[in-house]
């Protein structure tokens, strides 16, 4: 039995047993809680952010005061040069506190290919991710969010991308922090392409962080990145694939039909499938629609999370 199934069960049973000394209303509401914890990703706020509407530092007390939520998933594009800027982060880190805020990661983009089939480009992107391992560590995150990209062919980005994770992994555990790969495009975006590789990475501290978007692993214009997509590995099944390795999921949202759901995934099939890993970690509400502005496109994705997480 796994630390996180083992973790599951003393919760539920804790959660039982009080709710059968607790009067009626409250014994309710704690059996209604969902079995795992709502954050909210940065990324779901990356209009306003890029528009200067709020600032990074401004991210922590509104997923707090606006949503209710208290652990949060930072983007290092929205603080990109502070990384080595202790000032900053304990800026960061005491507007946290104010808040009753925690950080569960940090998502690392820009800082090179992990999986460059060239040696010495793979070691410089490693190499660049060492700064945001250790502002998470300062942050007080569990995790850092990477991507396995390269150009090559699937074999050799795939063979290029363990070595890099697994470098990546030696400096990140002597920080205490995981690495984590998301399906987000090119070769990731293929279920057992990216099973296999956080397999053969086989630490305990590198896996998976399921995105229920980007599955696309064939497009019209024959190239990688661009192009319509033509064909999609199947998202349930990849999630299915994926969970025994998942250290979190990235609930991405698009649009909702009248009754609340989401359009493009359906929320009951998929957290069946996660509750059956036994899973109850963190889920990261990942808004990324343009029916709905920002705020309403979160609220509603969080209702939509503690719906199905209470079914």
């Amino acid at each position: 039995m796994t630390t996180s199934r083992r973790h599951f069960l003393k919760q539920a049973a804790t959660v039982a047993a009080t709710a059968a000394l607790a009067p009626p209303a409250i014994a309710h509401e704690l059996a209604a809680q969902p079995f795992f914890e709502i954050s909210l990703a940065e990324w779901s706020l990356h209009k306003a952010l890029f528009s200067k509407k709020i600032d990074n530092l401004d991210f922590p007390a509104i997923a707090k005061k606006e949503y209710g939520i208290s652990v949060v998933e930072y983007v290092n594009q929205f603080f990109k040069d502070k990384a080595q800027d202790t000032k900053y982060l304990s800026d960061l880190l005491q507007r946290c506190h104010d808040n009753g805020v925690r950080n569960h990661l940090i998502m690392i983009d820009g800082e090179g290919d992990l999986g460059a089939p060239n040696e010495a480009e793979r070691r410089k992107a490693v190499e660049n991710h060492y700064k945001w391992v250790d502002a998470a560590k300062y942050l007080g995150c569990l995790t850092v969010r990477v991507n396995a990209f390269g150009k090559g062919s699937a074999t050799e980005v795939q063979l290029a991308a363990i070595d890099g994770l697994s470098r990546l992994n030696e400096y990140a555990q002597k920080a205490g922090i995981n690495v984590i790969v998301e399906n987000h495009g090119s070769y990731t975006s293929d279920g057992q392409w990216l099973l296999k590789t956080i397999r053969q990475v086989d630490k305990k501290s590198v896996g998976i962080l399921p995105d229920f978007g980007n599955f696309c692993i064939r497009r019209d214009s024959g190239e990688l990145y661009k192009g319509k997509c033509i064909e999609e590995y199947d998202k349930y099944k990849a999630v299915q694939e994926w969970m025994p390795l998942a250290k979190g999921v990235s609930a991405k949202t698009f649009d909702f039909d009248a009754a609340g759901n989401c359009v493009e995934t359906d929320y009951s099939k998929m957290f069946g499938i996660i509750k059956k890993s036994g899973f109850n970690g963190y889920v990261g509400i990942e808004y990324e629609g343009d029916t709905l502005s920002e705020e309403d496109g979160i609220r509603k994705t969080k209702a939509l999370l503690e719906k199905v997480g209470r079914a």
